[in-house]
């Protein structure tokens, strides 16, 4: 069934394949070994080795197997946003299935915000420099591209994706883009979970303007943020209620409500709800909650859910579900192999970068499809995820013409314990991993 979903998503593009392509008319009209829909199935079955090693696995060591040549010459007229809508149709088709449990409450959808640099190695003529980071771990320099996605926390999926060059980044503008063209579930509501990169005037307005809930972490009271100046207590654990007017015109004739707390924000910062330099406000309430880690550091978070439902021991609770996006970018980068692109083309690797997404969800999707016996075990027991992206990718390596192969018993086959209780001291420095040379790759 998830093979169908994934392969009906192909169709959906290739049918209108022009639409897709570099050269509208021109790529794709003659017959070729590559046609778009083996190419795209080609470009999500891809591993972490050397392109002709690649090319022969999912060809099955077929002598008449396409070239390195062929396949980089079909792939060059390919646009990326191709897969990308390939993913979001995929994504959509498994809409309806419902997860075994919500992180928050029954109709609500917990969706994580976060952002990572994929990092390759590329040339001027190949790469725009906006993708070029200057010399500093590398000789050379590198090239980078910034993924921004949105992860749905009970499904274990990536939703939506939206990719910068480096010197482009902006994980505000991306979250607020992301935010707006995510479709919503029939009788379900959102909340959009992300860290203090992402607390914002502008990122809350988005969120309340799709009638949706927001939780973000906050640089704390005593910080030089947006809680500041809002009349709050600068020592304990509190649950306060604000409201600020934005305002873009520093006048005093500009009327503010009374109670609220007026914030002046200069032409340099984003708001999209009030255009610089008018006399037009925007008024937002929203809940500002501090609470105290088991360190004794504390903590703030900003958020519009209800206090009734949510106080705040259950929204501390939510927010720490949060490092499930993390968790599931080491799977996409070291698991999946979003760390190692057959290209030196920024197209080319922002392919890849989709490419990998839907690899994810594919397996996670072909996972959660998977019933598992409950057994009189110390541990409860899930999917190997390493495993089951092995056997996803010789799943989709099978020509849909031919006999299937039983997912469900290998994937019992390959458990892991769930240790709940266990616990480890995050890394207080970033690892940098310089991108992998060609000539690294497996045989």
């Amino acid at each position: 069934m998830i093979k169908q979903l994934f392969l009906s998503a192909v169709h959906n593009v290739t049918a209108h394949i022009k639409d897709f392509s570099l050269h509208p008319g021109i790529d794709f009209s003659r017959t070729r070994k590559l046609p778009p829909d083996t190419l795209i199935r080609l470009l999500v079955a891809e591993g972490a080795s050397s392109t002709r090693v690649e090319l022969l696995d999912f060809f099955g060591f077929d002598p008449d197997a396409p070239t390195s040549s062929a396949f980089r010459q079909q792939r060059a007229k390919l646009r990326p946003d191709a897969i990308k809508e390939v993913l979001d149709t995929f994504n959509a088709s498994l809409s309806g299935l419902e997860p075994p449990a919500r992180c928050a409450a029954p109709g609500y959808r917990c969706l994580a915000a976060d952002g990572s640099t994929a990092s390759f190695y590329s040339a001027p003529r190949f790469s725009p420099d906006s993708y070029f980071v200057s010399e500093g771990h590398s000789a050379k320099g590198f090239y980078s591209v910034h993924v921004n996605t949105l992860f749905d926390m009970d499904t274990h999926l990536y939703m939506d994706a939206f990719l910068q060059p480096v010197h482009e980044k902006d994980e505000f503008r991306a979250f607020c883009s992301m935010v707006d063209r995510i479709p919503l579930l029939p009788e379900t509501s959102d909340i959009y979970i992300a860290d203090r990169g992402y607390c914002s005037y502008n990122n809350m307005a988005h969120v309340m303007e799709k009638g949706q809930y927001f939780l973000f972490r906050s640089k704390d009271v005593l910080s030089k943020g947006i809680l500041k100046n809002l009349g709050l207590p600068t020592d304990g654990t509190f649950d306060r209620t604000v409201t600020v007017t934005i305002q873009r015109r520093q006048s005093k004739k500009i009327p503010i409500p009374p109670g609220s707390h007026p914030r002046f924000i200069g032409a340099d910062i984003s708001f999209d709800y009030v255009q610089y330099g008018s006399d037009d406000t925007y008024t937002m309430t929203f809940r500002v909650v501090r609470i105290q880690l088991p360190s004794g550091t504390y903590e703030c978070l900003v958020t519009n859910l209800s206090l009734a439902q949510f106080p705040p021991e259950r929204l501390a609770r939510l927010y720490f579900a949060r490092w499930k996006i993390e968790c599931a970018y080491r799977d996409l980068k070291y698991t999946i192999g979003m760390a190692s692109f057959h290209s030196c083309k920024a197209m080319h690797v922002e392919q890849e970068v989709y490419a990998r997404l839907l690899l994810y969800n594919i397996t996670e999707a072909l996972i959660q499809s998977t019933v598992l016996e409950a057994g009189n075990t110390k541990h409860a027991y899930q999917v190997n995820f390493t495993r089951a992206a092995h056997i996803c990718r010789a799943f989709l390596r099978l020509p849909p013409e031919e006999g299937r192969m039983n997912i469900a018993a290998l994937l019992r086959k390959e458990l892991v314990p769930l240790r709940k209780d266990r616990k480890y001291p995050r890394l207080q420095t970033a690892h940098f991993r310089k991108p992998k040379y060609f000539i690294y790759r497996a045989a």
